[in-house]
């Protein structure tokens, strides 16, 4: 079954989810033996014993990668990709604006040339400081956002157009001024009960408080999940990293939202 596009919860009115998830939940958890726990599938309603099954199969189960799911007793992205398969919740492994997929195209090939701060953890070196300046910002300062106009604006000169992106190296300055450059942004809390809105060329951007932030581009997405690449980073998914490097992140882990630029 499909995921409805929701986070699914005590008090969720959709019956046919509902009686989907009963069954489902039953026969992955061997229920039907056992009367105490066994959910009834005619029944529409999603309550407390439905909640504990639910939270029973989060505690036994991983997402697509590996990790621990979320024990909330609700059944967003990737607790339905981990019921009813990664098929099963929307995916984009690819974008349909040409523009955007060169972004993504350069991108990758940062990424594919391991390029790293020098020396390290100094936020310099020939190609970081190159990401700095085309934001008209100076060497040192940390530079995920630079390095995503540089994407977007490598990508701008070799399609003979103007780069769409808000020049900026400020990750959080970037998510206010995004609509101003006819973007559309999606809030985290939109993102994460539906991560079918959610798309290959977007933009992520992530918020650590007190002014700082970490950003980067979604490659594809899939099962809840979604592979990026990003500057200033490492294998800790650290906003003060020292490389360019492809990731996966939660979709629910962006806490700002997501911006895309698609025409």
């Amino acid at each position: 079954m499909r995921y409805p596009g929701r986070v699914i919860k005590t008090g969720e009115q959709d019956a046919t989810v509902v009686k989907a998830l009963k069954k489902r939940l039953n026969g992955i958890l061997a229920l039907e033996s056992n009367a105490e726990l066994r959910l009834d599938p005619e029944d529409p309603s999603f309550g407390p014993k439905m909640k504990q099954a639910v939270k029973l199969f989060q505690t036994r189960n991983v997402d697509a990668e590996g990790r621990p799911l979320k024990q909330d007793g609700e059944v967003g992205p990737l607790s339905w990709a981990a019921l009813f398969g990664s098929d099963a919740v929307p995916s984009s492994d690819a974008t349909d604006d040409p523009y955007l997929a060169r972004v993504l195209q350069i991108a990758g090939g940062e990424q594919a040339k391991h390029v790293r701060e020098v020396p390290p953890n100094s936020n310099r070196g020939p190609e970081v400081e190159a990401y700095l300046a085309r934001t008209g910002t100076a060497p040192g300062n940390a530079w995920c956002c630079a390095f995503v106009y540089w994407c977007f604006d490598e990508a701008a000169k070799a399609t003979g157009r103007d780069n769409p992106m808000v020049k900026t190296a400020g990750c959080l300055e970037h998510w206010r001024l995004a609509g101003s450059k006819g973007a559309k942004r999606i809030r985290a809390s939109e993102a994460a009960g539906n991560a079918g809105l959610v798309q290959a060329g977007m933009v992520f951007v992530v918020d650590h408080g007190g002014g700082h932030g970490h950003t980067g581009l979604v490659e594809k997405v899939a099962g809840g999940l979604i592979t990026t690449i990003e500057g200033n980073t490492d294998a800790s998914k650290t906003r003060e990293g020292g490389g360019v490097y492809r990731l996966v992140r939660k979709v629910v882990d962006i806490n700002k939202g997501f911006i895309d630029y698609s025409a």
